[in-house]
């Protein structure tokens, strides 16, 4: 198979030659760095004094093709540009301010994280707030230049699954305007606002998976975006409150990337596992990361009784296998995941979320060498 009919098998639930894997396919399944430095320097690969950059945000690289052909990664991903009319505004080297009026800052070698945002210091918002807020401009060119001839260079240059990421989802904008927990006091305080919030959102997030599929469409292979609706223990919210608040525009959101034919990959950290059957009737078709430290997140379960419905984007521990076992530990891992997740198909591999700086080089070609192995 090709590397692009390989991932498309699995998730049209039919078992491919191996099990696909992942690596820099989408801004949740990279590398961070650090490790991707020492990841280089493992390979005896020249140093990169500066990789390309994914996210600033979170310090992680798009790999660059010599990596991803040592792993024989079999997806690559298609980005959306910045907007052109409010780019990120440096405040200091520790701190940013992006097209939403949200401020990002860090403390030391950390990763960014936001402290402050356009509604965030309003103790009792209204209707009008959000009415005299300057949106950002879903059709901004910045978003949409060149986008079409990246993905036609890769859809016909490359037999690779081409992975158009969209951005984050609704429930991580609505904190980051509102504020993590202001926001979740808003859903049962102050619900005629928090689904004006919502709407809002939504409607700019579908206006730019539109024109990015109208743009880029023939050529993308699968549709990214995520939204964290879990913790370690449990869903964020109550199920009965995510099915009346989030699940409608989760699903507006989907149907409007279904209309252009394209599967969605999901991304939600956390013990999603009480929702999943919500997520399948969104429209989701893979779920990324396969979270296997959180509660109720064990792989056999999820394939007995969701693998039918769904399939699976991740599941390599990144809480302890990855970054402190031992190479032979991880392999195991790895084949635990594939018994598990990868009979009649619906399973690529990576690891649950993006490989940390304190992951060893070691543990990362044992990951995908086992893959590669195991996964025939």
């Amino acid at each position: 198979m090709t590397h692009r009919e390989r991932v498309l098998a699995a998730l049209k639930h039919r078992e491919p030659d191996r099990v696909p894997v992942d690596l820099g396919g989408t801004g949740c399944t990279t590398i961070t760095v650090k490790a991707y430095t020492r990841l280089r320097a493992h390979l005896g690969l020249p140093s990169q004094p500066s990789p390309v950059l994914w996210s600033v945000r979170s310090t992680t690289v798009v790999p660059d093709e010599t990596i991803l052909r040592r792993f024989d990664a079999d997806a690559r991903p298609l980005l959306l540009g910045t907007s052109r009319a409010r780019p990120d505004r440096i405040l200091s080297e520790d701190m940013f301010l992006d097209e939403w009026g949200v401020i990002w800052v860090r403390h030391g070698e950390s990763h960014f994280i936001n402290s402050d945002g356009p509604f965030c210091r309003l103790a009792e918002p209204t209707l009008q707030d959000l009415e005299k807020f300057d949106w950002p401009d879903p059709g901004d060119p910045g978003r949409f230049e060149g986008l079409r001839d990246r993905a036609k260079k890769l859809h016909e240059e490359t037999d690779y699954a081409v992975i158009l990421n969209l951005s984050n989802g609704p429930v991580h904008l609505c904190q980051y305007l509102r504020g993590y927990v202001t926001w979740l006091e808003d859903l049962l305080l102050r619900p005629a606002f928090a689904e004006a919030l919502i709407d809002r959102v939504v409607h700019i997030l579908i206006e730019i998976a539109n024109r990015a599929l109208e743009e880029a469409g023939p050529y993308v292979d699968l549709a990214m975006y995520g939204d964290d609706i879990a913790t370690q223990n449990a869903t964020l919210l109550r199920p009965d409150l995510y099915r009346r608040m989030i699940k409608p525009r989760h699903k507006t959101l989907a149907d409007a990337i279904h209309r252009h034919g394209k599967p969605i990959l999901f991304h939600s950290c956390g013990s999603v596992y009480a929702l999943i059957r919500d997520l399948i009737e969104i429209g989701v078709d893979a779920l990324n990361p396969v979270q296997v430290s959180a509660a109720d997140m064990a792989t056999d379960r999820l394939k007995r009784e969701f693998g039918r419905d769904l399939a699976f984007w991740g599941g390599i521990d990144t809480h302890r296998v990855l970054p402190t076992g031992t190479p032979a530990e991880v392999r195991e891992e790895v084949k635990r995941r594939i018994d598990d997740l990868s009979e009649d198909g619906g399973y690529v591999l990576c690891a649950v979320h993006n490989i940390q700086p304190e992951v060893h080089p070691e543990n990362v070609v044992a990951m995908y060498e086992a893959a590669l192995e195991y996964g025939r």
